[in-house]
């Protein structure tokens, strides 16, 4: 009976602890998005380079209506000046413009670019 009291009791002390910690990673995720974008900045060639989303798609125009012209497959990028476009889900109207991973040019919605502001500060507009 002692066994298992002290595994209940073992049990109950995991689930405290798991459910402390799975309340804090929700407060990490900003703190490690806040490291990228602490990362993030204008640097002297006067791009923006930057943590990006694996896969963000870059867009002809600053709209998800436009025609697709690549992808940015890494996680991190440089984006050469930003605009105002379409709203995206990350509750703003900004676009970076960019050189795809194929070569070609196109627009990234912010919300695939891991900045602290939009627009970047320091990122000319374009």
């Amino acid at each position: 009976m002692r066994i298992r009291t002290a595994l209940a009791a073992s049990a109950l002390a995991l689930t405290t602890v798991l459910g402390a910690v799975g309340s804090s990673a929700v407060a990490v995720a900003p703190a490690g998005h806040a490291k990228l974008a602490a990362e993030c900045g204008v640097r002297s060639d006067g791009r923006l380079h930057c943590g990006n989303k694996a896969g963000a798609k870059g867009y002809a125009d600053r709209s998800y209506r436009s025609a697709t012209r690549g992808t940015l497959r890494g996680t991190f990028s440089w984006f050469q000046c930003w605009g105002h476009g379409d709203p995206h889900p990350g509750g703003n109207d900004i676009w970076y413009w960019t050189q795809l991973d194929n070569g070609a040019w196109g627009n990234v919605p912010a919300v695939d670019v891991k900045t602290g502001q939009d627009p970047a500060p320091g990122l000319r507009e374009c």
